[in-house]
């Protein structure tokens, strides 16, 4: 990745069942063949009935918008071809790990005969962003001071309010279900490059991961040896989400590499609080507030967003991606894909629908509301 702070974005998302709204337990290896013909950028790894998709490097949203919105549509419309319909959210509202069938082919095999049932277990589904730092930089520093930050994405992400076919009580599930993966969750704080390197050199001899892929934080080192993987956000319903966590990740990442002094006294403490905000951006999405060292009392997230939109403003004019990150503050208004879900769902139940109904009915949004089609709000 040759701009500065070029971006790849990949987006997973469910293969539903069109008639029966489940996660799709037929008709998913030819669709999968032909979306890998059709859509080379497509891809899918642990488990069956679900797919992911990757922009090349890019370093305008603008180009971003218009590759994910035709990668959207494209495999949605391949997929409906074939009885599927394409989902994207945290959380399958519906299915069941259980009856969810994990995909069998070559390098994988190895990697579910070692998780076992952790590994059919996370029926999940998230965003990455991966973002090029310049050369030279000190990407492990950059990642440490970046973390106090990741409960923001988190809240602004949140889809994944059901789990299992029943309502979670929180606003972002799929951490939890992620975190029985080994090698997940927030990474510790790394000295250096060197540091990081003595770990991945003792995992790899004692055969403990074979992939660098397989060390799943919520941020990580990327394999090419000079981005970033975050990897803290829900998969989002909305393309609009997904171009602001991108674009504010992106700013965090510029402002942080031009700043070295920003969170640079990172202790115990600021790791355990941080990993305390991952919770409550969980448990409250953007409802709910931070803590903060130093400050006696949590913290609005809406007060916190405002507060780090002014810090990446000059990075967002610098990177051009102003009206993306101002998306952002539209998130907090009209609520996250998991406050939608919830309205959805009380109000089907409102109307007499059984439980089963009301969570078909959220299906549905989600799967119109990935492709764009869902009816618009007023």
């Amino acid at each position: 990745m040759h701009a500065e702070f070029a971006f790849c974005i990949e987006e997973d998302a469910f293969l539903n069942d069109a008639a029966k709204r489940d996660a799709a337990r037929s008709r998913v290896r030819d669709f999968l063949a032909h979306c890998r013909r059709d859509f080379p950028a497509a891809h899918h790894d642990l488990i069956e009935p679900r797919v992911m998709w990757t922009t090349p490097p890019l370093a305008d949203f603008g180009e971003a918008r218009r590759r994910l919105e035709a990668l959207r549509g494209g495999i949605g419309a391949l997929a409906a071809e074939r009885g599927l319909a394409v989902m994207a959210a945290g959380t399958h509202p519906i299915a069941l790990w259980s009856r969810v069938r994990p995909r069998q082919q070559g390098a994988q095999d190895r990697v579910q005969r070692d998780l076992q049932m952790v590994g059919h277990r996370t029926v999940v589904c998230g965003l990455s962003v991966r973002i090029a730092l310049p050369e030279g930089m000190a990407r492990l520093g950059v990642m440490n001071r970046l973390q106090p930050f990741l409960p923001l994405l988190l809240a602004l992400s949140t889809s994944s309010p059901f789990w299992q076919a029943q309502r979670t009580g929180l606003m972002g599930y799929r951490l939890a279900a992620a975190r029985e993966m080994p090698r997940s969750g927030l990474p510790p704080y790394f000295a250096d490059e060197a540091d990081h390197a003595r770990y991945l050199d003792v995992l790899m001899r004692a055969g403990a991961i074979d992939d660098l892929a397989h060390v799943w934080w919520v941020v990580r080192p990327a394999p090419d040896g000079t981005s970033l993987d975050l990897r803290i956000a829900d998969s989002c319903t909305r393309l609009d989400d997904t171009l602001a966590i991108a674009a504010l990740a992106r700013c965090l990442v510029r402002r942080l590499a031009r700043d070295p002094d920003l969170n640079r006294d990172l202790t115990g403490a600021t790791h355990a609080i941080t990993a305390e905000n991952c919770w409550r951006a969980q448990r409250y999405g953007i409802h709910g507030s931070f803590l903060t060292e130093g400050e006696t009392a949590a913290r609005p997230v809406k007060a916190v967003l405002a507060e780090v939109l002014s810090l990446v403003a000059e990075d967002a004019a610098a990177l051009g991606c102003a009206a993306e990150l101002d998306l952002a503050r539209w998130i907090v208004a009209r609520g996250t894909s998991a406050d939608r879900q919830l309205a959805l769902y009380t109000e089907a139940q409102g109307r007499g629908l059984s439980q089963r109904e009301a969570l078909m009915a959220v299906v549905d949004w989600l799967a119109a509301e990935t492709m764009g089609t869902a009816p618009t709000r007023h």
